[in-house]
């Protein structure tokens, strides 16, 4: 269980229009009539393990305190089950914030150091955009030589036994009109900076 950090915020934490930003991207833009009614915190499954709710973030957010939601582990261990976007009575799609949160996070690289899901996140898109799909032998090795690679050396048994099975590859496998995907997802990524 991770321990709740309580801190005093300044004026002068915040980065100013950073909640703006974040409500201007679709599926996002409902963040302003949250009423913090402690909804989502309270259908959240893993509300215990966060430094902050799903209520604080969302206030943390629209209140222009960029630097703690995208550094805080919240964002990284929403599981996008939608639970808190069922039950919001004001409709709001906090998952998709969720998402947008950890997307800007990836690409400032503010996340906790040596965090797994980031680095994770990022390797996948790297190789879908290489090779056209993953190779998940590939992609497990280097999630655990840049985040624990003594956790890789645990799970050594686990590994040669996919290995055995056929399920994991040191095969890379590629698609022939990989350079179209790698098309695609650029024009996305230069979509979101505009």
């Amino acid at each position: 269980m991770m321990k709740m950090v309580r801190t005093i915020k300044y004026e002068s934490d915040r980065v100013p229009g950073f909640g703006k930003e974040v409500m201007s991207v679709p599926g996002c833009e409902q963040l302003k009539s949250c009423i913090q009614c402690g909804t989502c915190s309270g259908v959240c499954p893993l509300s215990v393990y966060m430094d902050y709710s799903p209520r604080q973030v969302m206030e943390l957010t629209r209140s222009d305190f960029k630097n703690e939601v995208l550094r805080s582990h919240t964002i990284w261990l929403c599981a996008s089950c939608y639970a808190c976007t069922v039950e919001c009575p004001r409709e709001i799609r906090i998952t998709d914030i969720m998402y947008e949160l950890k997307q800007r996070a990836i690409k400032e690289r503010v996340y906790p150091p040596r965090f797994p899901i980031p680095v994770l996140a990022r390797e996948f898109t790297d190789m879908v955009k290489k090779n056209g799909r993953i190779t998940e032998m590939v992609l497990v090795m280097k999630l655990f030589l840049k985040t624990s690679w003594l956790a890789g050396m645990k799970n050594w048994r686990m590994g040669l036994d996919l290995m055995k099975t056929g399920r994991l590859s040191l095969v890379t496998e590629k698609i022939k009109a990989r350079g179209d995907i790698a098309r695609m997802l650029d024009t996305v990524d230069a979509k979101k900076e505009n």
